[in-house]
């Protein structure tokens, strides 16, 4: 009887956190200039007053020190060729300028999208002839970060077309599927509940235009494959690898879904 009693109360106290999911209200209308276009929204608009300060203000950012540390490792010499990025591309503020914009993108070579990171380890390893950088090391979000903090302030234009389309198409069904144990979709707190609150937190539209982000969470910047495993182990699914294919699919959606908002790399969220 006791057993029945508490099932009967972890019952109730679902749905009551469900009907508070579903029912509650959106953020205030309000002008938020380039980090609004019609619909689309940064995560910089449902934000705190405080952490978007913190955005705002490039000496309080704590993750433009991965900006200082990616310069350093742009111009580091490396590998059995003994090259350094900057010899190859010269300065990033000029070759690097737009390249965020429309990443990941298809590669010809490899037969599917390519994000980043991975365009950054091809050029150690096939370049460079250096060891390829693991996900969430500091050096890789380092280089992430400063490589696309060159394109700040620039508008999202990915690539959904052409060979590219297939892999499109296969991150807009992910982003769309119920799944784990609360058998719920990306689309269900990102799409339907934008806005709302859960578990005190405001749902934002998970638009990805300021990854690599700092994270007040995390208290240190992650990937935004670090952010899809988060979101995976919260609704109870098995989270993919960093990297894989389903991932980098789902990339390619979401950056879409922000087309025309403007890259914030590095940005600040809860």
């Amino acid at each position: 009887m006791k057993k029945t009693h508490q099932g009967l109360l972890a019952v109730i106290g679902m749905a009551v956190g469900a009907t508070a999911f579903a029912t509650a209200s959106p953020a205030h209308d309000v002008d938020w200039g380039a980090y609004q276009i019609g619909d689309l929204r940064s995560g910089y608009t449902y934000a705190t007053a405080e952490t978007r300060a913190i955005q705002d203000d490039d000496f309080a950012n704590p993750a433009m020190i991965r900006v200082d540390s990616g310069e350093a490792l742009w111009n580091k010499v490396e590998g059995e060729v003994g090259k350094s990025c900057a010899e190859c591309h010269g300065d990033a503020s000029d070759s690097m300028r737009g390249v965020a914009t429309s990443y990941p993108k298809y590669d010809g070579a490899l037969g599917k999208l390519k994000n980043i990171e991975q365009q950054i380890n091809a050029c150690r390893t096939e370049q460079m002839k250096a060891d390829a950088w693991k996900y969430e090391s500091s050096e890789l979000l380092s280089m992430t970060v400063y490589v696309r903090h060159q394109s700040r302030g620039m508008p999202i234009s990915v690539a959904i077309d052409g060979p590219a389309a297939p892999y499109f198409e296969k991150g807009k069904e992910f982003y769309y599927q119920r799944r784990g144990l609360l058998d719920m979709s990306c689309a269900n707190c990102h799409v339907d509940n934008a806005g709302g609150i859960i578990r005190a937190n405001t749902l934002s539209q998970g638009q990805t235009t300021g990854f690599p982000v700092y994270r007040l969470k995390w208290q240190k910047v992650g990937s935004t494959h670090r952010r899809f495993r988060g979101c995976n182990k919260q609704v109870r699914s098995t989270p993919y690898a960093y990297g894989s294919d389903e991932y980098l699919n789902l990339e390619l959606f979401v950056a879409w879904r922000g087309r025309g908002l403007l890259v914030e790399t590095p940005a600040i969220r809860n």
